[in-house]
């Protein structure tokens, strides 16, 4: 908090505006970014959270829950959930792990990836709407600093993204 002194010479603390937070300004932009995403992805009826599941598994082609959560930098509770409700919809398939029964194997079905395919272009559009008030130089920019912070802060959860 920023101090200041009044005509007494007394230390009193001022409020901070929100509008100048970057924890308030970073939730904010992901709130208007997931109502982007609704806009543009809701005939799909899919999340910002599973269109990143999906993601990640066309990359990887199979992983286990744990890596996929890590892919996505989630818990793996929630990344558990995630997926069950894919797989109750036959995007995605998954398996126990041979080598380890208390692992399950992901992996798309052709279905998962047909909607993978149909969703892209429009989950592209709400990514590029969230930026478009920028110029591309300043959307590049702007790209690379959130990369440099989450890249600085790697270490605060065990989520080790998949970043190329």
């Amino acid at each position: 908090m920023r101090k200041a002194k009044n005509r007494r010479g007394e230390t009193r603390h001022r409020p901070w505006p929100l509008s100048q937070r970057p924890g308030f300004l970073i939730r904010r932009l992901h709130q208007i970014h997931v109502a982007l995403f609704q806009e543009a992805c809701g005939e799909f009826e899919i999340t910002p959270l599973q269109y990143s599941l999906l993601s990640a598994l066309a990359v990887r082609k199979t992983a286990d829950q744990t890596t996929l959560a890590a892919d996505i930098a989630l818990d793996r509770t929630t990344t558990t959930g995630a997926l069950k409700r894919l797989a109750a919809r036959n995007f995605v398939e998954r398996a126990v792990d041979d080598e380890d029964r208390r692992a399950r194997l992901c992996k798309l079905t052709p279905a998962g990836a047909a909607l993978l395919a149909k969703i892209e272009a429009s989950a592209r559009a709400a990514h590029r709407a969230t930026l478009d008030n920028l110029s591309e130089r300043e959307q590049a920019a702007f790209v690379d600093m959130m990369q440099r912070i989450v890249a600085a802060h790697s270490n605060r959860d065990s989520a080790t993204a998949i970043f190329d």
